[in-house]
């Protein structure tokens, strides 16, 4: 940008008034000078991105403002908060990890679901096609995090078959899993312990382990205590139940948010209906007060503790899917002006809600599984993926009348949250696939996606399944994330600027940032995640599954699978400046590719002229105030 230009933009200003201009002004903004050539350039843009680059005019919308917090709800109150919070929080000490995790939802969960969501809402782009608009560059961040879904996905539905397992057998009046069986007792699960029945009384020894999770490992999963002679091959009933699970989910998805958006209703409400005639039960058990104690009572010297901070913010992003994309994809069918304030509010509290009722019920089955097995509660089952699988088919055995009933009825809610879920996963899939092809037909699109997720998923029910379910949950579904959501939060806050993001929220939303957004998104959120991230690489340690080591050669995988995620931002970089073809310096290329595209901001025409008038007076009056640099990101962070 050069001043002769500017002066013909602004006048009156003087050469050092435009001078502080080139300090402040955003670099996003400084493409062009004249601003009649910056509106033509990017009505041109605009145009060719929605009709040719993934953002049609006529982007599908949703139903009713009702759906989207609903669909909201299903995907956010789901399978992180009833099946993983529960097994985070127990491998965390409980009580330890509970305050650790509500400092986190409130300073990093919160803020980071709210401004996702206004960044779909804002630039009607699913993740890829987001970052894509912001700067060239930043595409490769939507591909990282696209791995990461699709990983998640392929085992999310691996959880519903093992649910619909659940509910098939479900359908007796004496459970399978109540009773110890005979063939039991030469398998490596049961050697030098002994099997206690869900109906049993208290016994008085500590080498005990209860027929619910012997049926768990034995009879659904056949797993295998060694993975080192491979994985075995699939469980042919597990197959079933998986092709069944991917069917119900690409019916669902199958015409996009006109057919998700009707179900989320029934997806977003069901399920609590089961939790609280499972709270009541749960809190009726002897033993019950001493398991909520160990989980709600605070440890205070574990808050020194990295690893419980760790796995706070990572169950965090996990919980509200913040990072995955999939808040991002499903604001994007918004209007424009929708209240997503209101919604991003309500949802995070449904989900704190939600995960601590589900680890209220958990904690209250595991304190009289440690009474009855007579040892502490954190012995009391082996932490891991299965303990939903394990802790809440023992309590419903424990139901006086009908258990089978409660039981159809919560591996039925089990089942529809991982719907709840998977369609989110699969949806923000399949929403990058249109963003960059929009001529392709949704089935299509949403059927193959199908296809793949099913393909990959059968790894997960063989044998050593469990190993690579273990291993993926790490390396794609925690570390992945983990970095891409610190690469967002920085783009967004420290190089787009909060002031922008704010200004284009105030524009959308009409309402002010105030100091807890700004100063979330612009200083806590992204010291904190560099922080941890430190502390994640200078401890890396051999990933366990069961007191197992992984053989390294399996570990290779989990490295290679994350290397592929992480890479993504620096691959999608590379290509960008090969395709351009224009022979200028590296540096010239490379400073273009790290400019915003026109096509950032409102894809209507009238919003997106009326926002640019907006973003230019708003940054006329902050060079006006004429601070120094330090003064002014100091101003910037408490919104004055």
């Amino acid at each position: 940008m050069n001043k002769e230009q500017m002066n013909g933009n602004i006048e009156g200003n003087t050469k050092n008034e435009v001078e502080e201009i080139t300090v402040y002004d955003n670099p996003s903004y400084m493409r062009d000078t004249n601003e009649v050539e910056i509106q033509q350039k990017a009505e041109k843009e605009i145009e060719n991105d929605n009709a040719v680059k993934g953002v049609p005019q006529d982007r599908p919308q949703w139903g009713r403002s009702i759906e989207f917090l609903m669909s909201c709800v299903a995907m956010n109150v789901g399978l992180g908060n009833i099946w993983r919070f529960p097994f985070v929080a127990y491998e965390n000490g409980g009580g330890a990890f509970v305050i650790p995790y509500l400092l986190v939802l409130t300073f990093f969960g919160r803020p980071m679901y709210y401004l996702e969501m206004c960044l779909g809402q804002f630039t009607s782009r699913g993740n890829v096609k987001m970052f894509e608009s912001l700067a060239p560059i930043l595409k490769g961040i939507g591909y990282g995090q696209l791995i990461g879904d699709f990983s998640v996905a392929t085992y999310y539905c691996t959880l519903m078959a093992i649910s619909l397992f659940y509910l098939i057998q479900s359908f007796t009046s004496d459970l399978p899993w109540t009773e110890c069986r005979d063939e039991w007792k030469t398998n490596p699960f049961l050697q030098g312990k002994t099997c206690v029945s869900s109906k049993s009384v208290n016994v008085s020894n500590n080498i005990s382990v209860c027929s619910s999770e012997l049926y768990f490992r034995i009879e659904v999963l056949r797993e295998s205590p060694d993975i080192s002679e491979g994985l075995g091959i699939p469980d042919w009933r597990l197959a079933l139940y998986l092709l069944a699970s991917w069917i119900v989910t690409f019916l669902i998805c199958s015409k996009g948010v006109k057919s998700s958006g009707k179900v989320s209703y029934f997806l977003a409400l069901f399920p609590y209906i089961i939790l609280f005639s499972l709270l009541i039960r749960a809190t009726t058990l002897e033993g019950s007060v001493e398991g909520i104690a160990f989980f709600f009572l605070p440890q205070w010297e574990k808050l020194l503790e990295a690893k419980v901070w760790y796995a706070a913010i990572t169950q965090c992003m996990f919980s509200l899917n913040i990072g995955f994309g999939t808040v991002t994809m499903c604001a994007s069918y918004n209007s424009f002006r929708h209240n997503t304030y209101r919604d991003a509010i309500i949802v995070s509290i449904l989900d704190t809600g939600t995960s601590m009722l589900a680890g209220t019920i958990i904690f209250g089955i595991l304190g009289n599984l440690a009474l009855k097995l007579n040892v502490d509660i954190d012995k009391v089952v082996t932490s891991g993926t299965g303990l939903a699988f394990i802790s809440y088919p023992e309590a419903i055995a424990r139901f006086e009348s009908v258990p089978w009933v409660f039981a159809v009825l919560f591996f039925s809610m089990l089942f529809i949250l991982g719907v709840g879920s998977l369609i989110a996963l699969y949806g923000s899939a399949s929403t990058v696939i249109m963003d960059s092809y929009p001529h392709l037909n949704i089935s299509y699109v949403s059927f193959g996606t199908a296809v793949v997720g099913f393909i990959i998923g059968l790894v997960y029910i063989t044998p050593g399944g469990q190993w690579i379910f273990t291993m993926v949950d790490f390396y794609a579904g925690t570390a992945i994330f983990f970095f891409m959501n610190t690469s967002e939060i920085i783009i967004i806050a420290w190089w787009y600027g909060i002031e922008d993001i704010c200004k284009d929220i105030e524009f959308m939303l009409g309402r002010k940032t105030g100091i807890y957004w700004r100063m979330s998104w612009g200083l806590i959120i992204p010291v904190a995640l560099l922080a941890v991230m430190v502390y994640f690489l200078s401890n890396l340690e051999p990933l366990r599954y069961a007191d197992h080591i992984y053989p390294i050669t399996v570990e290779a995988g989990g490295y290679a699978l994350f290397a592929f995620g992480v890479l993504q931002p620096f691959f999608w970089f590379f290509i960008e400046l090969c395709k351009r073809k224009r022979k200028e310096r590296l540096y010239s290329e490379v400073l273009e590719s790290m400019l915003s595209h026109e096509s950032w901001g409102p894809k209507d025409m009238t919003e997106n002229t009326a926002w640019r008038e907006f973003k230019q007076e708003a940054r006329m009056k902050r060079v006006s105030k004429r601070r120094n640099c330090l003064v002014d990101k100091l101003c910037v962070l408490i919104g004055y």
